[in-house]
């Protein structure tokens, strides 16, 4: 493990300082290269900055979008940085850590992070990886492990993790419903949700159909078009600029031991996520805040059953009680510590959770749709079931 003195020069250097987002629909009607430069310029305003002042940028392996398009689109100009990481949705905080590690060092002076696609009218990911050619890389040889015996989509490989859990600590698909309908809660008085005005039950999420079970249509996240953008500079900086800004407190990426994308079936333990428990372990103590002191938690949730799993990786519950956590009222409305207050990737749209550290920052800010009271610390993590990570925002 590396010496976290060392990571601990760069805690509370930085911050965002501005979010921008295009609409988020199931048919942009526009390319993804559109989508970029959209959320991309509307992040740069919302930082009070102009695009000659961004010279860095950091966005998903998994984006169709390169910087230098948007740079030229955008009249960013120059670039003294720009890197892609990797592992879908696990690559969300992760994007947030190379620009924190290049203002902080002074490789860069404003980096713009972001995220943007047509996952549902273009390419959607929850189709699976049946059509993907049979080239004999490394990265791809895994699929010859399980795609032969019909596990081809993202729901069918969590199904598996899942199965394990419920049978392990009892857990049932009741618990698994209470996550979906308390993100939809909060996704229903948010008018930028696909699901605004549209609550569930708990009796609508166990009368929805199973997509493998024991994950129901409810389980699942959204296929949604759509781009998100977040600019990062240093935190002396950031008290110039217009909007109070979002201070990152502690970022960490982690891999865990015999790590898959999305199938470390061959654990000793598959009920839980060790990669998570990793990224929890090194933001709490670079951050020195715990779950005590968070005022709200925006999870990771592609798939609820690991909502429950990142409760338990995080320390807000002993392994497997989060079953218990849920039923007791603690994600929701009203929460001492509620999850997703803008509805998540359930219930505001899936945009491989760049839009979930918009919502920490609207949360730091005062401005969320859904706005808690006296927040001083915000919890946000990245994809679940890949290498991933993670970042505590606080208050300056």
């Amino acid at each position: 493990m590396t010496d976290l003195s060392t990571r601990n020069t760069i805690a509370r250097k930085t911050a965002i300082v501005g979010i921008g987002a295009t609409e988020f629909s199931k048919d942009s009607g526009r390319s993804e290269l559109q989508l970029a430069v959209e959320a991309t310029l509307a992040a740069i305003s919302d930082a009070g900055l102009k695009p000659g002042d961004i010279d860095g940028m950091v966005t998903y392996s998994a984006d169709t979008n390169p910087d230098i398009d948007i740079a030229r689109a955008a009249g960013i100009g120059e670039l003294t940085f720009f890197s892609r990481v990797h592992y879908g949705g696990g690559a969300c905080c992760g994007t947030i850590l190379q620009a924190v590690l290049a203002v902080a060092t002074g490789v860069a002076t404003n980096v713009v992070c972001y995220r943007a696609f047509n996952e549902r009218s273009g390419n959607r990911f929850g189709a699976g990886v049946q059509n993907r050619p049979p080239v004999p890389s490394a990265e791809n040889a895994q699929f010859a492990w399980y795609a032969p015996f019909g596990l081809l989509t993202p729901a069918q490989w969590v199904a598996m993790f899942t199965r394990r859990y419920m049978h392990q600590y009892g857990a049932s698909g009741d618990d698994l419903g209470r996550v979906a309908v308390a993100g939809r809660d909060f996704a229903s008085t948010n008018p930028k949700a696909w699901f605004y005005n549209k609550p569930i039950t708990l009796e609508d999420h166990q009368n929805s159909r199973y997509i493998a079970e024991p994950l129901r249509l409810l389980d699942c996240c959204q296929e949604s078009d759509g781009g998100q953008a977040v600019v990062v500079t240093t935190l002396d900086r950031a008290r110039d600029l217009p909007n109070r800004p979002a201070i990152i407190a502690g970022v960490a990426q982690g891999a865990g031991e015999k790590q898959d994308m999305m199938t470390s079936y061959y654990r000793d333990n598959i009920a839980h996520l060790p990669e998570m428990a990793l990224v929890a372990r090194q933001i709490w103590e670079m951050s020195e805040v715990g779950v005590k002191d968070l005022s709200c938690a925006i999870l990771y949730d592609a798939f609820t059953p690991f909502v429950l799993m990142q409760l338990e990786d995080f320390g807000f519950c002993p392994r497997g009680q989060a079953k218990d956590y849920v039923k007791d009222g603690n994600i929701g409305r009203g929460a001492k510590t509620p999850i997703n207050t803008h509805g998540g990737q359930l219930g505001e749209a899936y945009i491989h959770g760049m839009n979930g550290i918009a919502e920490g920052v609207r949360q730091i800010r005062g401005t969320s749709p859904n706005q808690l009271d006296k927040v001083e610390n915000v919890l946000v993590s990245s994809g679940t079931g890949v290498p991933t990570s993670a970042m505590v925002l606080t208050q300056d």
